[in-house]
């Protein structure tokens, strides 16, 4: 069993920047994928990037203004979002799942891959 929480929401305005961060416990490796998704206000859940053993993965509407990363060691995951509009607020989501390394990223980008799942975190940039 995998748990995850996410933290480092909150309000900011357009063009800045916010850090969010999502600890695992459990039965956690380096050999899961990570990957992060948003719901918007009033919108279905869409995928924002992961991190697996071949490196990061991202939609393109987020793609050089967003950066994930990982601290193996903390067992904890990070989005690190740069130059942020008001198309990004929306609750954000960890999730892992156990990563099949004959996959490609593409697979990941699907939310019903996912076994674990965090609560989400708010963001809400004002424009």
């Amino acid at each position: 069993q995998v748990q995850l929480a996410e933290s480092g929401g909150g309000l900011v305005q357009a063009g800045g920047s916010l850090r969010l961060s999502c600890a695992a416990s459990g039965r956690t490796s380096s050999s899961y994928v990570m990957g992060w998704f948003r719901q918007p206000p009033g919108k279905e859940r869409e995928f924002v990037g992961i991190i697996r053993w071949s490196g990061t993965y991202y939609a393109d509407s987020v793609k050089g203004r967003f950066t994930i990363s990982r601290d193996n060691a903390k067992n904890t995951v990070y989005l690190q979002m740069n130059s942020l509009k008001a198309e990004d607020t929306a609750s954000y989501y960890c999730a892992a799942a156990p990563d099949t390394y004959s996959l490609g990223s593409y697979h990941y980008t699907d939310s019903t891959t996912y076994n674990y799942w965090g609560q989400g975190t708010q963001v809400t940039v004002s424009s």
